[in-house]
């Protein structure tokens, strides 16, 4: 007979006060995004109002144009206490001179307000709206849907799903404060796996190309197809290695069977992705503002924050001055239950504004410690001007987190002299030339892909070859670094680029 005891466990864990989860989600929203967010709650939250506060403007406090930007890495809590639980709470902390919104940071960095612009630019449909359509075309349940839409966020620019579930289901946990298990997880992935494109969500090349062929598989179960399969399935270590006798040998096919599944491969798409981005008139449209502008001014590159339409904001006057009406009335039930909304709703925009203040705050400290890690480039568009950088550069020079440099750059855009550019454009990593200088790897490419181009068709360059002629620009790179920088620009081997 089993006896019934009681046990206690010290655990510990990491809770976000309300305060940190609007910064997280409001540095993940693109400014057009964000200004989407800030109507939305204008009309649920009546605390929070629209313009600059008329009271405070006719006492001289003129708000922005009086403040410097300071850039703070982290969060007060002394603002984020929730007033509820403190039964002697002080009035004065809903009304103080010192709550005059100072989010709006561009003051400092913009020239006159006549010059302010928005620089839209024309793009293809989101992939991740087109996946987001999938999602109801599935026996998912609302949760499932919402955990889904949140997985989808995790996909790279490439289409692939490099976290692993535990991965997910912590960071879930960390961002949503959601409680999933590791089997729920896998299944909504599973399901996810399933989207089209093929290959979409796929952890790995491999299973992004295995999938693929499955999917023809289906539809034309084709000799080759299935010799195509066998090989990524059982030997794709060898074959991404060239060694295509030993599989030839393993597998005991002819000469040309081998020839045909390789042509199947290689017309795969190595990037799920890139197979949804078609002509702009194919797809559906989408304007793209950028959110930072880079201008110059007295012979200096400055980092403007666009705006756009994104308003001041400032806690209602009139529910201050209720709230100091309901505690100054006899206590009762009905009295504390208003008192207990007004709070909760001043509280809500006082959040929603510190949100906002930071979000802008967090986007400049990391838009100018990237300007100036990428000064060459952004003087003279010049993509070999490009140093290495990769996130931890930057959160090195900002004192923020690895992930803090993430969210920030994901979704961003910044307008140049040049062009508008992602701001993930700006990270690459290097390596060391025969000079003995760092370069990105991004310019090994540019000069790799420029030589694949000019190279004669009838006898293209092997791999072996472009380690020489790069090793004579003076980049000493290895033949296996040579065919890894070829297969992310999309350029097949020699003899498959090889014409009459």
């Amino acid at each position: 007979m089993s006896s019934i005891g009681l046990q206690q466990n010290l655990t510990q864990t990491t809770k976000l006060t309300p305060a940190q989860i609007q910064v997280i989600r409001m540095l993940e929203l693109p400014s057009i995004e964000l200004s989407q967010r800030i109507n939305e709650e204008l009309q649920e939250n009546p605390a929070l109002e629209e313009g600059r506060d008329e009271t405070l403007v006719e006492e001289g406090l003129n708000g922005p144009e009086d403040e410097g930007y300071m850039p703070d890495d982290g969060y007060d809590d002394g603002r984020q206490r929730d007033p509820l639980q403190n039964e002697d709470f002080n009035y004065e902390q809903y009304v103080s001179d010192d709550e005059t919104p100072s989010y709006m940071l561009h003051q400092q960095y913009s020239p006159a307000d006549e010059d302010r612009r928005e620089v839209p630019i024309i793009g293809g449909s989101s992939l991740i709206e087109e996946l987001k359509s999938q999602i109801y075309l599935t026996n998912m349940t609302k949760p499932q849907r919402h955990i889904a839409k949140w997985v989808l966020g995790n996909i790279d620019d490439d289409g692939y799903l490099r976290r692993t579930t535990e991965q997910l289901v912590d960071d879930i946990m960390f961002q949503e404060q959601l409680t999933v298990t590791d089997e729920e997880m896998e299944d909504i992935v599973r399901q996810i796996k399933q989207f089209d494109p093929p290959g979409i969500a796929s952890a790995n090349l491999q299973e992004c190309l295995l999938k693929q062929l499955e999917v023809k598989m289906e539809e034309n179960p084709s000799d080759s197809l299935r010799l195509a399969y066998c090989i990524l399935d059982k030997h794709f270590e060898a074959f991404s290695k060239h060694h295509f006798e030993k599989i030839i040998q393993k597998i005991h096919c002819t000469d040309e069977a081998f020839q045909a599944a390789v042509q199947e491969i290689v017309h795969l798409n190595q990037k799920p992705a890139n197979a949804f981005t078609g002509s702009v008139y194919e797809t559906q449209r989408e304007t793209i503002i950028p959110d930072f502008l880079i201008e110059e001014r007295d012979e200096e590159l400055y980092v403007v924050l666009n705006t756009g339409d994104i308003p001041e904001l400032h806690v209602s006057r009139d529910y201050s001055e209720m709230l100091d009406e309901y505690s100054k009335m006899p206590k009762n039930a009905e009295s504390r239950q208003a008192m207990q909304f007004i709070k909760q709703k001043l509280d809500s925009a006082k959040w929603f504004i510190d949100a906002i203040k930071q979000r802008n705050e967090t986007l400049m400290t990391t838009m100018t410690a990237i300007l100036k890690a990428q000064y060459d480039f952004f003087l003279d568009g010049e993509e070999t001007s490009l140093k290495p950088m990769v996130l931890q550069d930057i959160a090195d020079r900002t004192g923020y987190d690895v992930s803090t440099i993430s969210r920030v750059s994901n979704s961003k855009y910044v307008q140049t002299r040049f062009g508008i550019y992602p701001l993930k454009y700006f990270f690459s990593e290097g390596m060391t030339n025969a000079e003995g200088d760092e370069v990105s790897t991004r310019e090994i490419k540019k000069i790799l892909q420029e030589h694949i181009q000019a190279e004669d068709k009838r006898n293209p360059l092997t791999d072996e070859q472009l380690v020489t002629v790069l090793g004579a620009n003076g980049y000493p790179i290895a033949r296996r670094t040579i065919a890894k920088y070829r297969d992310a620009l999309g350029i097949p081997v020699a003899r498959m680029r090889k014409t009459k």
